[in-house]
């Protein structure tokens, strides 16, 4: 299958080298969605993800007897992290939980929540120093900057949290993440 490369042996480390940039930003995208629990797409990126490193790594015994490729193995799996992480901040896959905290009326930022397609809920709660409302939101991922710039021109100085949620269930919930899934608009 390489044999092009006893021609120009010099090729190897930069296959193994984009080789492991390939399966290990594979193997990134296979633990997140192994962590939300997708359980369709976790074994399809798992397969081509070992089917790189098998031909890479076969090359690697076979072939590679400098320390030039064995760097390039090495640098490929630091530039396959670094990669992976940023095609998982692109694709922002998954569902967060959006919690702001603010002394301002959280009912107004409920209500421009809800306009804009997210669903919201506001909770009275007591602060440490006063009262404050809790404004809670559940989306895709992807529109996080979206509600974060909705939440920043309503109060500046809101505290918020985000977390990652593994589902969601029985709510409204506005903008959807794909055309084949529908929810109800938010009120």
């Amino acid at each position: 299958m390489f044999d092009f490369l006893d021609v120009y042996p010099w090729l190897l480390p930069f296959i193994i080298f984009f080789g492991r940039i390939c399966d290990v930003s594979l193997g990134t995208l296979r633990i997140i969605f192994v962590s939300k629990g997708e359980r369709y797409k976790a074994p399809i990126v798992g397969f081509f993800e070992v089917f790189i490193w098998i031909v890479v790594i076969s090359q690697v015994l076979s072939r590679a007897d400098g320390l030039v490729s064995y760097l390039s193995y090495a640098g490929g799996y630091a530039a396959g992290n670094f990669v992976g992480i940023l095609i998982e901040r692109r694709i922002a896959f998954g569902v967060i939980l959006f919690r702001v905290f603010t002394q301002k009326n959280g009912l107004e930022l409920t209500k421009e929540l809800n306009s804009k397609g997210f669903g919201s809920t506001c909770i009275h709660g007591q602060g440490s120093v006063s009262k404050v409302d809790v404004v809670e939101s559940v989306f895709d991922r992807k529109f996080e900057k979206d509600v974060d710039e909705i939440v920043r021109g309503f109060d500046p100085n809101a505290f918020y949290i985000v977390e990652d949620i593994r589902s969601k269930q029985r709510g409204i919930f506005g903008r959807s993440s794909s055309i084949f899934r529908y929810g109800r608009p938010g009120k």
